[in-house]
């Protein structure tokens, strides 16, 4: 890759950062069940950058956009950002590094259910580890929201993105890879 291509990349990069950011700021859904869980589509950027630039560019923007909010917008702090790192990184990791292998319409498919599962699975444990400490409420009180509230949250905002993402991706890819 070439300097002028490195360049065009990183602006591309930091435009969909840019829109992820935008979209933390104008799109926030409270989770019915539980308004303190509340869907942004945020990752929907996020993830198309590791479609298009590969899974190490997802995991760049997952850290900056992660950092902003959580420390510039009024976020969760140094807990907000750790849990949006890992949600959203092995998410983009997932998906990113299955996709890479073979960009087509069936693997982005298996692509976005994997990481909508793998990122599901992970964050049972990270919320037993974390939530308690955070909310500080004894791990049992977050193990008993786990099956009602956590993992339905996570599968809906996982599911929603990966729709989303997958109906926009090939459009903007044409953009992205000018």
């Amino acid at each position: 890759m070439n300097r002028t291509e490195g360049t065009a990349k990183l602006t591309k990069m930091a435009m969909l950062g840019a829109i992820s950011l935008v979209l933390v700021l104008l799109v926030r859904i409270p989770f019915p069940p539980a308004p303190f869980l509340v869907y942004d589509p945020a990752d929907v950027p996020i993830i198309i950058s590791g479609f298009a630039f590969g899974p190490l560019a997802g995991i760049i923007i997952t850290f900056v956009v992660s950092f902003i909010q959580a420390f510039a917008l009024g976020g969760d702090g140094i807990i907000g950002f750790f849990m949006h790192m890992v949600s959203t990184g092995i998410f983009v990791i997932v998906a990113g590094l299955y996709y890479k292998r073979g960009k087509t319409r069936k693997r982005a498919v298996i692509a976005l259910v994997l990481g909508v599962i793998v990122m599901c699975a992970s964050m049972i444990g990270w919320n037993l580890l974390i939530t308690p400490i955070y909310m500080g409420v004894p791990r049992e009180a977050v193990l008993a929201m786990i099956l009602p509230i956590i993992l339905p949250f996570n599968i809906l905002k996982g599911v929603i993105n990966a729709l989303i993402t997958f109906i926009i991706y090939k459009p903007i890819s044409r953009f992205l890879h000018k």
